[in-house]
């Protein structure tokens, strides 16, 4: 077993989790007879069968099982060693994989990059945009940057800021279609709505003070935030957006707001999500760190 490298464990911890050689493989863009001839050769180390393959994936043994709760202590072992080191010369270092939505990608993660590689030259950011929530172990997620409260206590939490949302249509189609004057008028309208997060379509209110939701039955849809501004830009109906996406649009006249004296903006909290066990790591408190202090103005 001491044959066994640190790679081989991070290699298996990462099969266990997407539980497919062919996923590990893309992941790491190399063949899957590579992987393969990898695990065959940590099960031959071990004398024991790690995994069962089957047609339908792959399920761990048990002693697959124990060897993952070794690998996980060893491999987190290591990447605390490796921050420790990062922490006494001054300069986080390494990768650092990170899952936003597409408004959060653009509108405040792109542009804080640049000072990020100023502050932490050796740093480097992986970015995937998804508006569905990722799955941080099957995704290797370092950090979400997430909307709304952590969904689970296994995850530390650090709040950066707030993402409130408001009605806007261009100009141009309320010329067409008219303004609407209460929201019990956008049933005459053409909405467009979010295909991938079912909870953005629920349309919040204040009408006489009192909360109210309607729920927003979309002519158009998209999966894709970025693409539900660009749905409206084209004057195709009424959308909610970001603010923070949409203030500019605003000023300069491509966007106007709608029902905005019966609009309940619902601030939403912005929260650096981080797995336990990661979060003390330097690399990753140097990126969550620079976006609380860039965050905090926007």
């Amino acid at each position: 077993m001491r044959d066994i490298r640190f790679e081989d464990m991070h290699l298996f911890v990462r099969v266990a989790d997407l539980g497919s050689l062919s996923a590990v493989a893309r992941e790491r863009n190399a063949p899957v007879s590579q992987v393969s001839r990898t695990l065959a050769r940590i099960e031959k180390a071990c004398s024991a069968r790690l995994l069962h393959r089957t047609t339908h994936g792959l399920t761990l043994t048990a002693e697959g099982q124990t060897f993952l709760d070794y690998c996980r202590r060893i491999t987190g072992t290591l990447d605390e060693l490796e921050g420790e080191f990062a922490q006494q010369s001054g300069q986080p270092s390494g990768w650092v994989r990170v899952a936003s939505s597409s408004v959060v990608a653009e509108y405040l993660l792109i542009p804080s990059f640049e000072s990020l590689q100023k502050k932490h030259p050796h740093l480097r950011v992986e970015l995937q945009v998804d508006d569905r929530i990722a799955d941080m172990v099957q995704g290797g997620i370092d950090i979400a940057i997430r909307t709304g409260p952590p969904l689970t206590d296994t995850v530390v939490a650090r709040p950066l800021g707030t993402l409130a949302r408001a009605l806007y249509a261009t100009p141009g189609y309320l010329q067409a279609h008219g303004e609407p004057q209460h929201p019990d008028d956008l049933r005459q309208h053409r909405l467009i709505t979010n295909s991938a997060v079912a909870f953005l379509n629920h349309w919040p209110f204040l009408i006489d003070g009192t909360p109210q939701v309607r729920m927003a039955e979309g002519h158009w849809r998209s999966g894709s935030t970025a693409i539900t501004a660009r749905l409206a830009l084209q004057g195709l109906g009424i959308a909610r957006l970001a603010t923070v996406v949409a203030a500019p649009l605003v000023r300069q006249g491509q966007l106007a707001p709608v029902l905005a004296p019966f609009v309940d903006l619902q601030p939403s909290p912005i929260h650096a999500i981080t797995l336990t066990r990661k979060h003390r790591l330097p690399k990753i408190q140097a990126c969550i760190d620079h976006w609380a202090h860039w965050f905090e103005p926007r």
